[in-house]
């Protein structure tokens, strides 16, 4: 009989826990689907927990723009391999020409890809969350130490929390 203790974070932990993991991470794998296969490219994001948002900025050139106008729903993953946390947000994207905002987002990081933020290639991705997953473990000693023991004694080893929630 194994000994298996399972971590489990309430909805409001968990739903604190991914936003905070996406703004930290920053850099995610934005995955969209073209009607045949998921298409994924590292893409940062701008995380805005109290607008209920995650944008992005891309040029308007790219399939992405008619892959989210045509299925809008996408995935967003964020890993921090180093620290063995992870987090996902699954949610319904949209394409926006909104300068204002475009500007109000722009970094000095983005000035490897367009000259300034007035660029009219540049477009808004939001992308509205729906619900969101977590894996929230121990450093990388701990979890191997603990993924050891369990090999040994049969045990699941117990390497910190999960969790599915609405966001």
């Amino acid at each position: 009989m194994s000994d298996e203790k399972e971590h489990t974070l309430s909805p409001s932990e968990a739903a604190d826990r991914i936003w905070e993991l996406a703004k930290k991470i920053d850099i995610c794998m934005f995955t969209t689907w073209d009607g045949q296969q998921q298409r994924s490219r590292p893409m940062s994001a701008r995380v805005r927990r109290d607008e209920h948002a995650i944008y992005f900025l891309t040029d308007l050139e790219g399939h992405k723009l008619t892959e989210i106008e045509k299925y809008p729903h996408v995935s967003l993953a964020w890993a921090d391999n180093g620290g063995h946390k992870y987090a996902v947000i699954a949610g319904e994207a949209e394409v926006l020409n909104d300068r204002a905002k475009i500007a109000e987002l722009w970094e000095s990081f983005d000035k490897a890809w367009w000259d300034d933020e007035t660029d009219p290639r540049i477009r808004l991705l939001k992308v509205t969350p729906d619900d969101g997953e977590v894996w929230d473990s121990p450093n990388m000693i701990v979890t191997t130490a603990k993924m050891l023991v369990a090999a040994a004694t049969g045990a699941k080893p117990d390497v910190g929390d999960n969790a599915k929630v609405d966001l």
